[in-house]
């Protein structure tokens, strides 16, 4: 399996942002990391190693990026504004940095996000956001409402980054069109704690007439990741 890491310093983030990228061509994934995570994240959890035949095979080129909660939501030692502006500016660096980095190591214009827990947050949001820049996202075992990370503090910024409470409100016929040409799949294990998370979010969806698809898969598991990486191969397709 060929694998490389490349960075560079990020005007978005005022620092160095690695990116590992697996294989050489197909459709490219970006994956966005869980809350303790990094871009070694699938690979030491062996994420990767099930993903071998997708790589090798030049169905799928994976991008795994650095992670984006520990200096954002997840960060304590920062008030609610700074944590929320800091998240904003990791979307700057996905459009503005990580996309045309894309676009010049893969000519596939086909892009999937792809993340677990509080990655599955980020991938569904940049696509309901973007949903002419991203086409597919599958979401594992995710959560969707940020209000938890915000210390009961609400702005114009923290409502239009919560899927939650600003898709309900969206009345714009020709993005909800858009948004709904996105392959959206909401994915969780049988014994999935985040479960009633994700069919909040997939009722939501519903409701604005937003196609997707919201699966539980039909095995337990102790560990997520004992699952998580055949959920995602499965739905790769």
């Amino acid at each position: 399996m060929k694998r490389k890491e490349k960075s560079w310093i990020s005007p978005s983030m005022g620092k160095k942002m690695r990116v590992n990228i697996y294989g050489t061509e197909g459709t490219p994934v970006i994956i966005y990391p869980t809350a303790h995570g990094d871009l070694l994240e699938w690979e030491e959890q062996g994420g990767i190693a099930i993903l071998e035949e997708q790589i090798d095979e030049g169905y799928n080129q994976i991008y795994c990026i650095e992670d984006f909660a520990q200096e954002s939501f997840m960060n304590s030692e920062i008030d609610p504004v700074s944590r929320i502006e800091r998240f904003s500016q990791y979307q700057s660096y996905i459009m503005d940095e990580l996309l045309p980095f894309i676009s010049e190591e893969n000519s596939n214009p086909y892009v999937i996000n792809a993340g677990a827990a509080i990655g599955a947050y980020c991938a569904l949001l940049m696509a309901l956001k973007y949903p002419t820049n991203f086409h597919k996202v599958i979401g594992l075992c995710g959560y969707y409402d940020i209000r938890v990370h915000m210390d009961e503090f609400f702005d114009d910024n923290v409502y239009f980054n919560n899927p939650v409470e600003f898709i309900p409100n969206l009345s714009d016929e020709k993005l909800l069109k858009m948004i709904s040409a996105v392959d959206i799949r909401l994915l969780n294990y049988a014994n999935d704690p985040t479960k009633g998370d994700t069919h909040k979010m997939s009722d939501i969806l519903w409701l604005k007439f937003i196609e997707h698809e919201h699966y539980v898969w039909n095995e337990e598991a102790e560990n997520m990741w004992d699952l998580l990486p055949k959920i995602l191969k499965d739905n790769l397709f």
